[in-house]
């Protein structure tokens, strides 16, 4: 029983060991910390080998505001966009699921901004303008919640052609695809995928009106570009 043991707690070591070194290789963009920052990099390392993601970047600017906008098929579509970004992103989620229990420390260390959908949703939008006038880059799903193309058309919310608008940033549309457990928002990070992120060309609001806007981001996410 002792050697089984013995075995089982070196396995684990091991184990341990690869996952430290695999985050610290990964490690890509600055969240203000190191704890966090061995987080970005074990989550980039994890969706590399585990979810097979290949190594595309997405072409956010070096420096300034921007929004990421995707489609959103399940719970691991944020990791997978982290995992392709250089900088920190600021996620819109909802607030069920901000206050998910076991989570709520996480989200808020790297600056989750909870959307009331029933209640009042200008405030969330609020606080993504702040965050954008700060330089920062702020991530979406604009379809509101998850969203299958096998499912019928749903509009976007006019909330990102708004902050676009208000800032005069880019948006950068992504589509996620290839997970595996759609539609599942706390099975699909642990389901092994073999999943891609594709980004599109920015989109510029303050070029267009709001219509044009956001059904050229429906086109790219919706992958009907």
């Amino acid at each position: 029983m002792s050697l089984a043991l013995a075995l089982v707690a070196l396995t684990l070591a091991l184990g341990a060991t690869w996952l430290w070194r695999g985050a610290r290789r990964h490690q890509a963009a600055d969240w203000g910390g190191p704890w966090l920052n061995r987080l970005d990099g074990l989550n980039r390392f994890l969706c590399r080998r585990y979810h097979r993601l290949p190594e595309v970047w997405l072409p956010l600017p070096e420096r300034g505001p921007a929004l990421l906008a995707s489609n959103h098929v399940s719970g691991l579509d944020p990791l997978l966009l982290i995992a392709a970004s250089r900088r920190p992103l600021r996620f819109l989620i909802a607030r069920e699921e901000y206050e998910r229990p076991g989570l709520t420390w996480l989200f808020r260390a790297i600056g989750c901004i909870p959307v009331d959908r029933g209640a009042r949703p200008e405030q969330a939008l609020r606080a993504a303008l702040r965050a954008l006038q700060a330089g920062e880059v702020v991530a979406l799903f604009p379809h509101g919640r998850i969203h299958l193309d096998r499912e019928p058309p749903r509009p976007l919310k006019p909330g990102v052609a708004w902050l676009a608008t208000q800032v005069g940033c880019p948006i950068l549309p992504a589509r996620v695809e290839g997970v595996r457990a759609e539609r599942h928002t706390v099975l699909a990070p642990f389901l092994r995928s073999r999943a891609r992120v594709t980004p599109f060309a920015p989109i510029y609001c303050a070029a267009t009106d709001s219509a044009t806007c956001l059904a050229r981001l429906a086109a790219a996410i919706e992958g009907r570009s």
